[in-house]
């Protein structure tokens, strides 16, 4: 691995390990940041929240929403050189499906035909009017089937030349890439330091040229030698709460936890409040699918949060412990900041310091755990895929939350293509997950990223990506 006085190559420093290089895996969102490189779906997202054609040239959509008819690029190749086919994609969405089993947005297909090299026609079980962006899922070459998780082979910009795990991972620009009007630089390293502390510390010694998630503190201190972008993680970062748990089974008492946190401390202590404060699962940055009536339902008030403790029968308190993955400072310190407030209203609340594949296995998966802080960032531009997260019977759901009426509404906006009236049932979603408490969520964190000014081009998207195609050298 070369480091960043090799002026070919940007060196960008992450402080949590990809998971997977597998695209097709389920993934945390820092591993989709660095994949978006290096892989493509049918279509690809934009930085306003729409998706626009990749590896497809075109598509068309039937009147009743039920047909997806896409057309490939013509010349479109995969890094090893070879064609991408009808056969590949229909491959590829078949695999992502059959990984992700009943859960996957893709088990509404009902049939895939290619007709010919070029075309692919995707029928659907029921008319969606959402699904196309589900397709952003990554396209595989289906004769490299046997090594995608060791050799992955993408169309992106990008292709993945290096992987040392636990250290870093190398991408090389792609000659072949299907878009040439692009011009961006030659060489990625993306290097895994695992300690924040550490990372940023590498930033201001030069060995990092790009670093995400600087604290106010940091970007005052960081160096003449780089640029500040200024976004939000488009994240949901809150204090999730396992319905399941006793306590937390009271409507009242997750109530009361709402109005004892205060979301505007947590905002200013690091992002100097550039966050979007939220009290729903909601992105605040894509407005045409967010409820902004939720906002301001919880004000900070620890006498309402002991009024409620009391009417629930927990007048003095309970024991809550707030399970956290270690590798994330923000999330550390939030947590802290959260147990002060509860036990100010009597809640003794301890923190449970985990490393991430624990949190991922355990309180993920398993959902062994009372309380978590975390931020749920956008897999999918589909709304259908943030909601199914509180759907009683969904894989996902790992808060537990169950309401009749959330999932009765639910399945009336997956009935519906009408989008005026999915915005109204996801609406009235949101609005439940507020009145219900089903966590307490807090904010869409804002983000600063040092870029180093030999680089310039940086965009920031409403899903997780780091989009190295646009970044380009300052001179």
């Amino acid at each position: 691995m070369s480091d960043s006085s090799d002026h070919s190559a940007l060196v960008f420093g992450l402080t949590q390990e990809i998971s997977s290089v597998d695209p097709h895996e389920d993934t945390d969102a820092a591993t989709r940041s660095v994949l978006f490189n290096v892989f493509e779906g049918l279509v690809k997202p934009t930085t306003d929240g729409e998706v626009e054609p990749a590896v497809a040239q075109d598509y068309t959509v039937s009147d009743d929403m039920t047909e997806y008819t896409f057309t490939l690029r013509d010349g479109i190749t995969f890094h090893d050189g070879n064609p991408v086919t009808a056969e590949d994609v229909k491959y590829s969405l078949e695999r992502s499906a059959g990984i992700d089993g009943d859960q996957s947005a893709l088990s509404a297909i009902s049939d895939i035909s290619t007709p010919d090299d070029s075309t692919v026609v995707i029928t659907l079980s029921a008319p969606d009017s959402e699904f196309i962006y589900n397709l952003t899922t990554a396209i595989l070459e289906e004769a490299n089937d046997a090594q995608q998780a060791d050799n992955p082979i993408g169309t992106g910009p990008f292709k993945l030349t290096e992987f040392e795990e636990g250290q870093y991972l190398t991408l090389e620009k792609y000659d072949g890439y299907w878009n040439k009007d692009l011009d961006y630089i030659d060489e990625v390293q993306v290097k895994f330091v695992a300690d924040a502390d550490e990372a940023f510390m590498e930033l201001q010694s030069g060995s990092i040229d790009c670093l995400q998630y600087l604290t106010k503190d940091q970007i005052s201190s960081v160096g003449d030698d780089y640029n500040i972008i200024t976004t939000t993680m488009m994240l949901v970062h809150g204090l999730f709460l396992n319905n399941d748990y006793e306590p937390l089974q009271n409507k009242e008492v997750r109530q009361a936890l709402n109005y004892a946190v205060d979301r505007d401390a947590i905002n200013e202590m690091f992002a100097d409040g550039k966050g979007m404060i939220v009290q729903t699962h909601g992105y605040p940055r894509i407005t045409a699918w967010y409820n902004k009536d939720t906002e301001g339902t919880y004000t900070y008030d620890p006498d309402k949060a002991k009024e409620l403790l009391a009417d629930a029968g927990y007048a003095d308190g309970f024991d809550l412990e707030i399970t956290v993955p270690s590798n994330f400072t923000q999330h550390v310190t939030t947590a802290e900041m959260i147990a002060e407030n509860l036990k100010a209203v009597g809640i003794n609340a301890t923190i449970n310091s985990v490393d991430w594949n624990t949190w991922l296995s355990e309180t993920y998966q398993n959902r062994n755990y009372q309380a978590t802080v975390i931020g749920f960032d956008i897999s999918s531009l589909s709304p259908a895929t943030w909601y199914k997260r509180y759907y009683s019977t969904s894989d996902n759901d790992m808060t537990n939350f169950a309401s009749t009426e959330y999932d009765s509404l639910y399945d009336q906006a997956q009935q519906t293509t009408d989008n005026d009236t999915k915005k109204d049932l996801y609406g009235q979603m949101q609005q439940i997950l507020t009145d219900d408490a089903a966590s307490v969520f807090i904010q869409d964190p804002g983000d600063f990223i040092a870029l180093n000014k030999r680089f310039t081009g940086l965009k920031t998207y409403p899903v997780s990506a780091l989009d190295f195609s646009s970044v380009q050298y300052a001179n």
